[in-house]
Formats: structure tokens, sequence, C-alpha cells
């Protein structure tokens, strides 16, 4: 008995897994589309069963938020199928998985449709559109129309994997590019970047920050020192404020008086210009010592936010009045000087930008820094025959004053060609190429002949058409995808 139990049991299995078989297999049998819609935001890459009347398709929408290609994790995707104003629309109210959205539809008609693509997050909103989607009146006819369609061709490399890591893409266009000079410059400090605070009043140092030295960072208005002079027996401040106080307290009793009388026509103006002078010379005096005055003691402190450039005295020194204490630096603004030959007819006129590079290696234009070209020099030396070229730079420039950078003057008149991000390069013992998206997840490694290049772009003479997608960062990862032979296993959740 017990083994015709087993044996039934066996059978119905076998039936079940049959059945599901079959069912996946007319699953398989309805041909899949894919396509990749970009904005200025989003790129969307979606994935669905052809859309057949009364069969319902669910859709694996794949959003990407393009600055950063980062994955959206909030929001809700309306997708939407119309024709002459009138369809239907489903609405999926969250992500299945991060980036991954999967609404539905089941269409009642057949015919050409616009598909809509709607989505809302809490930081932005955006619209894809599809236009000529094709619904088929029944399986036979999406078969016939389109096969049995499989994955696109190309190197594999799912959205999943692009979102894990640094990952960027870029549209080739056409635009203008100069020629440029490849060169180095040095950073200098920059006229108001560096402030030497120096001692208003006699007195000993004492430093207020614990472990001051230079390379420390400062804020605007912190107390960075103070001047005592308790306890000396000359140029005391205490005593010298005293004694200011009373001449002022005497000058503006005797400037109030002389005021009445003068006013009243009874003193001459010259007397009264006088004693107003003397009023003026003891207030100005009494200001001075009792401006940054806190507990007897004057205090140094910090102009704007920055950094310590250089101490020149110690905890506990004695320091007479003018002597310098500190002086202040900021990131903020920067000279970059740079020098060329002179045959190279440098002018305001023909200069047409300068890029640098950081210390983590990103090409910046100065313009794009907020800053400009100062000034090119017009004369040269027998012992510095080279012309000098200076920037003024406007953003934060992490690197010591005196540090070399590479440098790139774009001069003369711009060409207008194809070109793309400098990053999107791949370089082969002289040989260039790139990582093109074909699609969502398909990429294609093509040789590239490039042409002018700067900080920022390069000019594509061969290889590359306007309008398709590079990467610009990732393209290692993708090309050591392609050279692995092994195809990632997909990892939606459809």
């Amino acid at each position: 008995m017990k083994y015709l139990i087993l044996l039934s049991v066996l059978l119905l299995m076998s039936c079940g897994n049959q059945k599901e078989d079959s069912a996946l297999a007319v699953a398989k049998a309805i041909p899949a589309k894919r396509m990749t819609l970009w904005t200025d935001k989003t790129e969307l890459f979606v994935e669905f069963p052809a859309l057949i009347v009364d069969n319902p398709s669910r859709f694996a929408a794949h959003f990407t938020v393009l600055n950063r290609h980062q994955p959206v994790r909030e929001g809700e995707v309306t997708v939407s199928l119309i024709k002459d104003d009138k369809g239907i629309r489903n609405t999926a109210k969250s992500p299945s998985s991060p980036g991954i959205f999967s609404p539905a539809l089941q269409p009642k008609t057949a015919g050409n449709f616009k598909l809509i693509f709607d989505i809302k997050t809490p930081t932005f909103s955006d619209t894809l559109i599809v236009h000529d989607i094709i619904v088929y009146a029944t399986k036979d006819d999406a078969i016939e129309a389109l096969g049995n369609t499989g994955e696109d061709g190309g190197i594999s490399f799912l959205k999943e994997q692009a979102w894990k890591i640094d990952f960027q893409t870029a549209l080739v266009v056409s635009g203008e590019i100069y020629d440029v000079i490849n060169t180095s410059g040095v950073w200098m400090p920059s006229p108001g970047s560096v402030k030497s605070l120096a001692a208003k009043s006699n007195g000993v140092v004492d430093f207020k920050v614990n472990n001051l030295t230079e390379g420390t960072e400062v804020k605007q208005g912190q107390l960075l020192m103070s001047l005592s002079s308790q306890g000396l027996a000359s140029n005391n401040l205490s005593t010298e404020i005293a004694n200011a106080r009373a001449n002022f307290e005497q000058a503006t009793s005797e400037y109030e008086r002389k005021k009445e009388l003068y006013n009243s026509k009874i003193i001459p103006k010259a007397e009264f210009e006088k004693v107003e002078r003397n009023f003026s010379i003891a207030k100005s005096n009494y200001q001075s010592l009792t401006s940054g005055v806190s507990g007897g003691s004057k205090q140094i402190r910090a102009p704007f936010d920055g950094f310590i450039k250089s101490i020149t005295v110690s905890n506990g020194d004695y320091v007479e009045q003018g002597v310098a204490l500190v002086s202040i630096g900021t990131l903020e603004s920067k000279v970059l000087k740079t020098q060329l030959a002179p045959n190279y007819g440098l002018s305001m006129e023909n200069v047409q930008g300068i890029w640098y590079q950081t210390k983590d290696g990103k090409w910046v234009n100065v313009t794009d820094a907020e800053g400009e070209i100062l000034s090119i020099g017009k004369d040269v030396e027998r012992e510095n025959p080279l012309i000098s070229v200076f920037a003024q730079v406007n953003a934060e420039v992490d690197m010591p004053e005196g540090s070399l950078t590479p440098v790139q003057i774009a001069m003369g008149n711009a060409t207008q060609n194809t070109m793309i991000p400098v990053t999107a390069l791949l370089e082969d013992y002289g040989s260039y190429s790139v990582i093109v998206q074909l699609s969502g997840e398909s990429f294609e490694r093509r040789p590239v002949k490039i042409g002018k290049r700067n900080g920022v772009n390069v000019e594509i003479l061969q290889g590359l058409k306007v309008s398709e997608v590079v990467v610009t960062t990732g393209a290692y990862q993708v090309k050591m995808a392609s050279m692995s032979g092994a195809t990632p296993t997909h990892g939606h959740e459809h």
C-alpha cells in the first residue's frame, strides 16, 4: 500500500511540474521588448512581454537618477497606454526593489499606441514617452512580428552592478574644442587670501588654542591668543586705558562746554575747532586701546575662516606693539602662475581658457571655479625668457602654495566637431577606445580616433556619432566584464 501512495505522489508531482513547465513555455513564447530612454534627469531601461490584447504584461522599469547614477529608491511610477486621448494606466506605488518598478497593463484593443512612464519622487518628477508601441491582436501576431527575441548583444552589465559602483554616462555631443598647450603651473597666494596679525599693544603672549601650530584650521572670530600687560611696571595696558579714559572724559567735557559757547557766538571758531580736534584725538586713542580688550588683555582673533600659515612667537613671549604674531591663510582663493615660450603669441584675446588639475586628478576650468585670467606678461628677460600667465581661482584649492599642477591653455579659434568627456577614454599602448551603452544593460567596447583635447573634452574624429551614450565613470569595470567571458546572472525581480 505504501508503494502505491508513493507512486501516486510522484505522479502528482510530475503532473505539477509539467503544468509549471507548460506555463513557463507559454510565457517564454511571448517575445520580450527592451528599450532605453533618457531625459536630462533620468534613464529608463524597461523590459516587458510584447503587448497583446487581453494578455497582462508586467513591466520591469529600471529608473536611474543620472546625477551620480543611482537607483530611484522612493516614489511611484504610472505607466499609461494611450491612443486618441483614451487608454489605460496602472501605478506602482513603490519600487519592488531599489530602482525597479513593476506596474502591469492588460490591453483591450489592438493598434498603435503611445506608452508613457510618469515617475514622481520626493525630489523630482519626470515623464518618458515611447511612441508607436504596437498592441498585437494575438500572441501569434506578436511572434510573427518580433520573433523570439533574446538578450541584447554586446557586453552584459546589469543595472544592479552599475548601481553598486561609481558609474556615470554622458551623451556624445557636437561642440567647440580648441587647440591646447600642455604645461604646468605653480600655486601662489592671491591678494587678500593671507593676513598677518600684529600686536596692537605691548604684553605677554598667551595662546588660547591648544596645540596651535601651522596648518591648524581656524574660524572667523575665533580667539587665537591674547596679550596681557598685567604686572608690568611700564607699558601697562590697564594703566594706559585708565589714562586714555580720563583724557577722553576731560576732552568730552571741554568739547561740550566750548560747543555751547561757540553756538552762542561767545568764542571764536578757531578756539572751538582746536577743542574739537583734541576731543577727536582723545576719543580715537581711547577706542583704539579698548578695542578687542577683555579682562585687561588684548585679544587676537581670526579675521576669516582659514588655517594658520605661520606663527612667529611662542607662548609666554613678551612682545612690543607692531610685532607680527601669526599669519592666517585661506584655501578659497589662489593665483595660478604658469609660463610659456613667447613664440606661442600669447595675448588676452587669443587665450580661450585655462584648465588646472586638482589634487584628486580632476580637470577644472578656471572660469568654472569662479575665477578669471588676470594678466599675461608683455616682456621677457635673458634670465627668464618665458611669458608669465596669471589666473585667479576663487574656489577651494586644497594644494599647498608653491606646489606644481598640470595646466592646459586653450588658444586660437575653436573647431566644431564630435566630442566626449576625456574621462570616457580607455588607453591601451597608445590606442584609444570607449565603452558605448547600446541599451540599459548592453555595452560595447569601440575603438576611436581622437583629435584635440583639453582638460574636460576630447575631439572624436572617428568611431562615434552624436547622441550615442558613453560611459565616463566605471568604464574599466565594464571592460573587465567583457574580458571575463562570463555572463552575469540576471538579478531582476520581474
